[in-house]
């Protein structure tokens, strides 16, 4: 009887030419775990595929619900972005979807996990680092760091040697990863940095120009940080999703064209689109700015830089992200009110918000009559913000008559 092998299984060119691989090579039994996270995939033609290929069972997981939940409304509070522009869509799937490989394997009694991640990027880390996370007694086998089938043409004529269907051609070999948050383009002519991409790469998006030419508005309200409803209507989270992708997509709202420092040290190209992560961000961040104090809101964007270089390096298993995620939690609390945003020729705007955890006091800023506020206390307060100022000018004059030495 042969031994087991879990493995990522997508449908996609990569892993079903590793699946003939293990089954060759190894020797082994291969399940196949197809995740859905929210690829828009055919996931009965996936499973028929799989069989087909070679695979001994077929496990297709919905978990679409507890990827929204448990993995991005924790990115959504926690407010954070890698390099001030990727909404980190690949990074939030891979644990959930690690977790998944794991059970399984544990059900299945499989001495293995497979992936089809490549020795160049990062989701051989991030699938890699919440298997020994999860299971350090599990075996891990990455074809692409030890085959020699080293680039997406030569997987293509391997494919159609050993007569595996394959949705992609020579002609489209962009690799691309979709999910409920975004889809991402990688590859082909977007290699050169200097290519500008081509608008028939995006898949879910209108480019500016293409987009309607009246700007569309609608009100998020958010509890505890958490979108609950739109336009007054309330949603579960998958849909929540769903809609804002659609409405985002057709006003050229999340798209992105970037150069980022992948964690294994080189720099990738990318093309990314989120368009209903950017809207709630957006409106997370409205929220945020009515509702948490300066210095609140000023640590959290440290610890925010941070908790999104965690999640792009794959920690997700770690104690330094639960200890975040407690720090992040206790700052939502009162981040609950709405927000009404404008989306027009790709930009999403925060026009207006409301919230009755409010820290905002228009008896207080108002340019008009108050009888709150007395402006004279603002001279004391001066006088001791800027003290440290008033004493080096003295000790410079002072020094400056001594010996015409400047003091610094």
């Amino acid at each position: 009887m042969n031994k087991k092998v879990v493995l990522a299984y997508s449908g996609g060119l990569d892993t079903s030419v590793i699946l003939k691989y293990l089954e060759e090579k190894y020797r082994y039994d291969v399940i196949a775990v197809c995740v859905d996270v929210g690829q828009r995939d055919d996931f009965m033609a996936v499973k028929k595929k799989a069989l087909e290929t070679g695979a001994v069972k077929v496990y297709i997981e919905d978990v679409k619900e507890e990827f929204v939940t448990e993995y991005l409304y924790k990115g959504i509070k926690s407010g954070a972005i890698y390099e001030d522009d990727y909404l980190l869509g690949t990074s939030y799937a891979r644990p959930l979807i690690t977790k998944k490989l794991v059970e399984i394997a544990e059900k299945e009694g499989a001495e293995a996990i497979a992936h089809g991640a490549t020795g160049k990027g990062n989701d051989q880390v991030r699938f890699e680092a919440g298997i020994k996370a999860l299971n350090p007694n599990l075996k891990i086998i990455a074809p692409w760091r030890e085959w020699d089938l080293n680039s997406r043409e030569v997987l293509v004529d391997y494919a159609v040697e050993h007569n595996i269907p394959i949705p992609v051609s020579k002609k489209d070999i962009y690799s691309r990863d979709e999910n409920l948050w975004h889809i991402s383009h990688e590859g082909g002519d977007l290699e050169d940095p200097w290519n500008a991409y081509d608008e028939n790469v995006l898949k879910w998006s209108n480019t500016p120009e293409k987009a309607p030419d009246s700007p569309e508005e609608l009100i998020i309200e958010l509890y505890k940080g958490v979108p609950k409803s739109i336009n007054g209507k309330e949603m579960n989270p998958v849909d929540l999703i769903k809609y804002l992708n659609e409405i985002g997509g057709k006003h050229g709202v999340g798209t992105i064209d970037i150069v980022e420092n992948r964690l294994v040290g080189m720099k990738s190209r990318g093309v990314y689109e989120t368009p209903a992560g950017t809207i709630l961000f957006e409106a997370h961040k409205a929220i945020e700015k009515l509702t948490l104090d300066k210095d609140t809101m000023s640590f959290k964007r440290i610890a925010a830089q941070k908790y999104a270089e965690l999640i792009y390096n794959g920690l997700w298993f770690t104690p330094l992200k639960e200890a975040l995620d407690d720090f992040v939690d206790s700052t939502q609390k009162t981040v609950t009110g709405k927000v009404k945003l404008k989306l027009y020729k790709g930009k999403c705007y925060a026009i207006a918000s409301a919230s009755e955890y409010s820290l905002y006091s228009e008896e207080y800023v108002t340019f008009g009559e108050d009888e709150v506020y007395n402006q004279k206390d603002a001279e004391g307060f001066i006088n001791l913000f800027t003290l440290p100022l008033k004493i080096r000018a003295i000790m410079n004059e002072k020094k400056n008559k001594d010996d015409g030495v400047e003091v610094i």
